[in-house]
């Protein structure tokens, strides 16, 4: 039996390390995911991949991780608002939270809270100069109230399947979300 690859994870985020490893332990038998919690600038741009993009070649170019490493960057869309707050999703969720979210809802019915989670893994080498981009997406809406008391972030108001993400357990939500749907490009990508 060959030795398991070794994946390292950049992120503050002990949330999102959990979800990708078990995602990781139930999808790939040779992927071992290893997290390193490393601060490094998360730039204000309009788009998700050219967050994570930035983000991955700013480590690159600082030269302190010599392995192959992923980061990623994920975003609330909500369709009523014209897409607010998505790539903004963390600045916004430290100042107002889910309840500002839900404030901003109000009055809105059925299709005027439809929303789209969406994450933007980049994916890094040594030996290779630009980032791999890998984009995982999923429609839902926005809840009426927070319920749940899984997940994290913006989870408790966004709704799947009648249920909102923090009310679904890490394997449940590992079968649908965003984050899984472009964690499984990338391990495609590495097979």
């Amino acid at each position: 039996m060959g030795s398991k690859r070794e994946l390292l994870f950049i992120t503050t985020n002990q949330h999102k390390v959990k979800e990708i490893q078990e995602l990781a332990e139930s999808e790939s038998r040779n992927l071992t995911i290893v997290h390193r919690n490393y601060e490094y600038p998360e730039l204000q741009l309009d788009e998700l991949e050219e967050v994570a993009r930035a983000s991955a070649k700013y480590l690159q170019k600082k030269g302190v991780i010599q392995r192959p490493f992923l980061i990623e960057d994920s975003g609330l869309f909500i369709h009523a608002l014209h897409g607010f707050p998505g790539p903004f999703s963390a600045y916004v969720f430290k100042r107002i939270g889910n309840e500002g979210i839900l404030k901003l809802m109000a009055g809105k019915q059925a299709d005027e809270r439809r929303a789209l989670f969406k994450t933007a893994v980049a994916f890094c080498e040594p030996d290779r100069a630009e980032p791999v981009i890998f984009v995982g997406t999923v429609e839902g809406s926005i809840a009426d109230e927070a319920r749940g008391s899984g997940g994290f972030g913006f989870d408790p108001i966004f709704e799947f399947g009648g249920k909102t993400f923090a009310e679904l357990s890490t394997e449940e939500k590992n079968k649908v979300s965003h984050r899984s749907r472009a964690f499984r490009k990338l391990l495609a990508f590495l097979s």
